[in-house]
């Protein structure tokens, strides 16, 4: 029975942590940390295809050279998403001219550096952690099967568990009164 237990709890916690690292992407932290999934090769072998990486943004806005940046595009590849994010390195930093900065960027699996330089505005945070392949999980719980799988069949069985606890204390206080009556 305990063995039982305790991969029910090892299930519930990696569901839990599952369900709050999908939040968290969603969402940005009181801390300002941002979660996105690595969804192409241009960052291997620093960071594979469904890598989470967590970035936070410079508190002074200013960034290094080698620093792994995640940023706004404007536009996206497709032409038709507004404000794609790419994470990559900064290869290079120049001069505006105007006092401000241009952040030349570059993915590490590629062989030219981006097209356009990147403002500081563009700029979401620099990556602080990289954890390899949980993006795919995170990706597959924010389709409405893995919402289902990952974070409502979870909560389901919590809310079941408990319910038997509370019958089961209630049959102990019934069991009580009853003794006190007799």
């Amino acid at each position: 029975m305990k063995a039982k237990n305790i991969i029910i709890n090892v299930l519930l916690m990696f569901f839990f942590c599952v369900a709050l690292l999908t939040a968290l992407s969603f969402y940005a932290t009181p801390l300002k940390w941002k979660l996105f999934t690595v969804q192409s090769g241009s960052m291997e072998p620093v960071m594979k295809i469904g890598s989470i990486i967590i970035t936070i943004p410079n508190a002074k806005n200013e960034y290094k050279k080698d620093e792994i940046i995640t940023y706004k595009t404007g536009i996206g590849v497709n032409m038709k998403t507004q404000n794609a994010t790419v994470t990559h390195r900064i290869v290079n930093i120049e001069n505006a001219g105007d006092g401000s900065l241009l952040y030349i960027t570059k993915g590490d699996n590629n062989s030219n550096i981006d097209s356009k330089p990147i403002t500081s505005t563009q700029i979401i945070g620099k990556t602080i952690i990289i954890i390899p392949f949980l993006g795919y999980v995170i990706s597959f719980a924010k389709t409405q099967t893995g919402l289902i799988l990952v974070i409502i069949i979870p909560a389901a069985m919590i809310i079941y568990s408990e319910l038997l606890n509370i019958k089961k204390e209630a049959k102990k206080l019934l069991k009580k009164k009853r003794k006190k009556g007799s």
